[in-house]
């Protein structure tokens, strides 16, 4: 298993895109005021902020602090067209496969200065665009599977070919209606046997509205994140210290980066554990519904081959213990088995043979 997670920022050319990706990853690529400033994906690595991580450091005096991160993938801009090529559609699709979930930044704010590649702005249009593209992207992929499939299925008795097809069969029937192929309803055999696909429509999106300065506030629609990249454009020049008397300033509570965060954690049912000491103390990633050897295989394979046990506490009750002494003369310190759920905050220390 792996710690980290892709998200792909999309949308239309001159939407903000590449503003926001350079300033929530504090990084320099062209932000140009024309289409197609992004060629090949541009990647940053963003450490995801966590004050549980700082505490238990400060209590563990720990030689390292080692968060948790997020790969963000700058895709070059999307426009009509794309599933034929249009464009750079036939890059923007492969890199887009690649990803975990997709954050597709959409234009609210108005200004004459840059171009609206579709001549004004309109948020509902923008959207559809995309999902457009990528449902006719999608239809494209399975219809070319099917045929591969019927063809593998009418030869004598081909179990896996039968559920491929069955399964292919309902992607098409849903894309065909303008559905996502995630609305489709497959069986766990199924879904298994058509994995591999990577369809444009079954990852997880979420939906940033780039809003002008003084809306950030104001904005209002649950269906969207609101942020200015202007905003976090500034926001990544200033030093931490700086930056959070600013966002007070602004009367915002977080950064953009930190909603996205939240959001993209909850959308695909991450949490986070911790494994704390003086050498370092580091955050983890890992799906909601891990058990502890699958834990511990995030650290390291042999971990999760050799496992015993696992020795756990919630992060709140290790910080009022003082230290792992006291939480295990109080009894708060557990020790689990490979049945045991890794809950969101579990500092957790893993017992294995070798």
């Amino acid at each position: 298993m792996r710690m980290s997670f892709k998200i792909g920022i999309v949308g239309l050319p001159n939407v903000g895109k590449s503003t926001l990706f350079n300033a929530i990853t504090k990084s320099k690529v062209e932000a140009a005021n024309y289409p197609f400033a992004t060629i090949d994906p541009n990647i940053g690595v963003v450490a995801v902020p966590d004050e549980r991580l700082q505490k238990l450091a400060v209590l563990e005096n720990s030689e390292k602090i080692v968060p948790t991160v997020i790969e963000f993938v700058d895709i070059a801009g999307l426009v009509a067209g794309a599933h034929k090529g249009e464009g750079l559609g036939n890059k923007f699709l492969a890199n887009i496969r690649e990803v975990d979930a997709i954050l597709e930044v959409v234009r609210f704010f108005e200004d004459k200065d840059i171009i609206h590649v579709a001549g004004g702005v309109d948020p509902k249009r923008d959207v559809d665009v995309i999902s457009i593209e990528l449902a006719l992207a999608d239809l494209e992929t399975v219809g070319k599977r099917l045929e591969a499939a019927s063809k593998e299925a009418r030869q004598g008795n081909n179990r896996e070919a039968l559920v491929k097809k069955a399964a292919l069969e309902k992607y098409q029937r849903v894309l065909s209606e303008g559905i996502r192929a995630s609305e489709a309803v497959l069986t766990e055999e199924e879904t298994k046997a058509v994995k591999e696909l990577q369809l444009l429509t079954t990852k997880p999106f979420l939906y940033v509205a780039n809003v002008a300065e003084t809306e950030v506030s104001k904005f209002n629609d649950q269906s969207f994140i609101p942020i200015s990249a202007k905003i976090e454009s500034e926001l990544a020049e200033l030093p931490d210290a700086e930056r959070d008397e600013y966002l007070k300033e602004l009367g915002m509570t977080e950064s953009g980066l930190d909603k996205i965060i939240k959001v993209a954690y909850k959308t695909l049912g991450l949490i986070t554990f911790i494994t704390a000491g003086p050498k370092e103390s580091k955050a983890w990633t890992c799906p909601a519904g891990t058990k502890a050897p699958q834990g511990a295989g995030i650290i390291h394979t042999d971990f999760e081959k050799g496992f015993i046990r696992a020795e756990v506490i919630s992060w709140d009750k290790l910080l009022e213990a003082g230290g792992y002494g006291v939480a295990r003369d109080k009894g708060w310190l557990r020790l689990e088995g490979k049945e045991y759920v890794l809950a969101d905050g579990d500092v957790v220390h893993f017992r294995f043979n070798v």
